[in-house]
């Protein structure tokens, strides 16, 4: 695992975080090493007769794996090469381009340490979802309601990580009628490539239902999604010429250069594309 410490930043940290949660520490769902974690870190090496640095190498990870045991939970459901080999061929890519988009657009690992897929609930999309069904989301838009139903796009109302389900359950929940399930469903994105639900059954998933349930089986089924997903929207052409700002655009939205998802699947696929003609 990768070393570190205060401030660093992305999926190792995100990862950490998840594990201290596990264990009983109130840590944010951040992918930032702060002072909360700082805390918690130095808090569980003391217990553990670690040396109390705050820092997350080679040792602390060995006793957090120890601890907690994701591997318990995981057993054989992450992808294997033959995976991207299989989804190569049967797309017509390059392997080495299709490694460079797993790495860069899927989010590390496609499920928490609990088992359940990865989500990131959307309360703007709740609105839509509901309006879609014939429901009137202002009916139901209150103090209760306001973390998960609420009008325009903001990412204050997240709680990033596993705790995300608790806003999709309290969506689902604001009514029996069974089409706020569904909407609740829909309104997040699922898996290592972060699909939204509503893409479901026009991507050929019989129900919204169908499709988080073939989430919760194996990332096999996250690959699966996203290229049902490029071949739909017209972006597995620029990925098969590894044009890799019109497919980062297709993908990711305008936005994209914000975030450099083409300069970083660019830098990823020489990589690459090395390791193969060695």
């Amino acid at each position: 695992m990768q070393y570190i410490k205060l401030r660093s930043r992305g999926s190792s940290v995100s990862f950490l975080q998840e594990l201290l949660r596990k264990i009983g520490y109130e840590t944010p769902s951040s992918g930032y090493f702060g002072i909360e974690t700082e805390v918690a870190v130095k808090d569980f090496q003391s217990k553990n007769q670690l040396v109390v640095d705050g820092e997350v190498g080679i040792k602390t990870w060995t006793l957090l794996f120890d601890k907690t045991k994701p591997a318990d939970v995981f057993g054989s459901i992450f992808l294997s090469e033959q995976d991207l080999i299989d989804f190569a061929k049967r797309y017509q890519v390059d392997l080495a381009a299709v490694k460079a988009v797993n790495e860069v657009e899927s989010s590390g690992k496609g499920f928490f340490i609990d088992g359940r897929p990865k989500i990131l609930f959307e309360g703007h999309i709740f609105w839509r979802q509901l309006k879609a069904r014939g429901i009137n989301p202002e009916d139901f838009a209150n103090s209760t309601n306001e973390h998960v139903l609420y009008k325009s796009y903001t990412k204050k109302h997240y709680l990033g990580g596993s705790r995300e389900y608790e806003r999709l359950e309290q969506a689902a929940s604001i009514s029996p009628d069974p089409r706020f399930r569904e909407a609740a469903l829909a309104s997040a994105s699922w898996g290592s490539y972060q699909v939204m639900g509503f893409h479901a059954v026009p991507l050929g998933y019989p129900s919204v239902q169908q499709f988080v349930d073939d989430m919760y089986i194996h990332e096999r089924n996250h690959l699966e999604v996203f290229g049902r997903y490029i071949l739909k929207n017209g972006c597995l052409d620029y990925l098969q010429a590894k044009n890799w700002a019109k497919f980062a655009a297709c993908y990711n939205g305008p936005a994209y250069a914000t975030n450099k998802y083409d300069e970083k699947m660019a830098k990823a696929y020489l990589k690459f594309e090395k390791d193969t003609i060695l």
